[in-house]
């Protein structure tokens, strides 16, 4: 069985367990326990009433936060002529083609994100076994696969995230750093949680956000109330 460290320990002893905390509670509360450091990244969990096994209550997307992660990533870029120029100027890290796969089957893997033009998906596919399960392979539905690199690039190095529920009908996303002001993870947690209630599938039925918990890096979690959250990102209290 783990043991929490005392730091934890401590900081779970501010935190109500049984408590649904209002939104801008929550973040003050978290801001004001997590002592440490380095810069923790603050993350949110959205348990959704859906199951994931069922193809019409998937849920996924993309949403570029206004204040970003906090984090930059390394994009690399499969492209040629004309887009690979793009995708240079826009401020991708690497643009390549046939070269750049190569280097990958040879164990290269110095990126984070990886987008394509479609008529490079032919070639990239060859890597599918390598960049799938580490979540690295370009895909239409994240918008990795575009003939808008440019586009694509700068929403990536601006702060886009992508959202995806899990076997357990939970999204895990992080939404920038604890050195962020409260207005800036908030209007990041807002974006988010906006983002996903858009995203609701045709097929769920009930209460589609079930619970709501932020966390830092290394602290517990604090739960939000789903119904606070539902009135201030869409005004309407879900039933």
């Amino acid at each position: 069985m783990s043991r929490h460290g005392k730091k934890y320990v401590e900081m779970a002893k501010a935190v109500d367990r049984e408590k649904l905390y209002d939104p801008q509670e929550a973040f003050e509360l978290l801001k004001k326990i997590v002592k440490a450091n380095f810069d923790h990244t603050v993350e949110v969990a959205i348990r959704l009433g859906v199951d994931p096994r069922h193809a019409d209550q998937q849920v996924r997307g993309t949403v570029v936060l206004p204040h970003g992660t906090g984090r930059t990533l390394r994009v690399l870029v499969f492209a040629k002529g004309d887009k690979a120029k793009e995708a240079e100027e826009a401020g991708a890290d690497r643009v390549g083609a046939e070269d750049v796969v190569e280097e990958i089957q040879k164990g290269w893997l110095d990126f984070d994100v990886a987008v394509a033009t479609p008529d490079m998906m032919g070639t990239v596919g060859r890597l599918g076994k390598i960049l799938g399960p580490k979540g690295l392979m370009p895909n239409p539905k994240t918008g990795t696969v575009t003939m808008d690199v440019g586009k694509a690039v700068k929403e990536i190095k601006a702060g886009k995230v992508e959202y995806r529920v899990d076997k357990s009908g939970i999204i895990h996303v992080p939404i920038g750093k604890i050195s962020f002001s409260l207005e800036q993870l908030f209007a990041n947690f807002r974006r988010l949680v906006g983002a996903v209630i858009k995203a609701k599938p045709s097929g769920a039925k009930g209460t589609y956000l079930k619970t709501i918990t932020i966390s830092s890096t290394c602290s517990p979690g604090i739960k939000i109330s789903p119904q606070v959250i539902m009135l201030a990102v869409t005004g309407e209290k879900e039933v």
